[in-house]
């Protein structure tokens, strides 16, 4: 019988890397130290068979999958639209959520924008900073950086168009954001074959499901509470769950246990109305996975 092949799998180095790790862990998948002390950083091993990792720049990782030398890997959508690569989209993570934003000097703007002149704009980001000039109807010239874009205004760019999580960076080096670009965030990215080939296309399901389900779980709590049964569906009602809630009897018919997977965000208004309606002995808990 032949051996099942390999899935080369890039994992981003740098930035993306610690969420990105977290995320794995969280899904069981451990990362150990890959070999000797010059491979180390970049050929770690997972705990799951059948898988070979590299440590990458997300912008490698992109071009790696586009050529086809990797079969799935993380890496920012913003690299993949600026590269324009032929790949699939597995998951959007969320991880690391970053606008892609012009920004320049306050001093250079005329009420709020840019003024109407001739422009230098530096980016990185060559293909996405060209449409944006496009779409803007700017008159610019483009410059290309190679990382610390914020430091080339005032004397060397205009304008720039960069990353920005908080936008700390920018405000630090004098800079106002003028337009968004676009928003990006940790994806997982295959390339077409990959899922095309029968002997892969497996085990990267079940790799997308675990990474899956760790993310919604990370988005929901569980609500445990002890309700009569007189109570029950008043309960019931304001206890929003994935489908129906679990619901067990309580020892010597004293009511309602009930269990619900509960998103995190609704948890302010759900507790205070499960008590209003006669739910007692309430204990949230956190969710390590959850598989539908």
């Amino acid at each position: 019988m032949s051996a099942e092949p390999t899935i080369r799998l890039g994992l981003p180095k740098g930035r993306m890397q610690d969420a990105a790790f977290a995320l794995l862990e969280d899904a069981g998948i451990h990362i150990r130290s890959g070999g000797p002390a010059s491979a180390r950083d970049y050929r770690p091993r997972l705990s799951l068979p059948g898988f070979d990792a590299k440590l990458l720049k997300p912008q490698n990782i992109v071009e790696m999958l586009h050529v086809g030398s990797r079969d799935i890997g993380f890496a920012g959508r913003d690299w993949a639209v600026e590269k324009d690569a032929d790949l699939v989209e597995l998951i959007d993570t969320g991880l690391d959520p970053v606008r892609l934003v012009a920004a320049a000097p306050l001093k250079l703007l005329v009420d709020g924008g840019l003024p109407d002149r001739r422009l230098v704009i530096a980016s990185e980001y060559e293909r996405l900073t060209r449409d944006w000039i496009g779409r803007s109807g700017l008159d610019a010239t483009f410059v290309r950086s190679y990382g610390a874009t914020e430091v080339f205004p005032p004397e060397d760019a205009d304008c720039i168009v960069d990353n920005s999580a908080t936008g700390s960076t920018l405000r630090s080096n004098g800079l106002e954001i003028v337009d968004d670009v676009m928003v990006s965030s940790t994806r997982l990215f295959a390339h077409p074959a990959a899922l095309d080939d029968a002997g892969k296309r497996g085990g990267i399901e079940s790799f997308v499901m675990m990474l899956g389900s760790v993310l919604d779980a990370r988005r929901r709590v569980m609500v445990e509470v002890n309700v009569t049964d007189a109570r029950l569906e008043a309960v019931i009602a304001v206890l929003p769950s994935m489908r129906e809630p679990t619901v067990s009897p309580l020892h010597g018919e004293g009511g309602y246990a009930i269990k619900a997977a509960v998103p995190r965000d609704l948890l302010a208004r759900v507790i205070p109305e499960i008590k209003a309606r006669g739910g007692t002995d309430i204990v949230v808990s956190a969710i390590g996975n959850i598989v539908v």
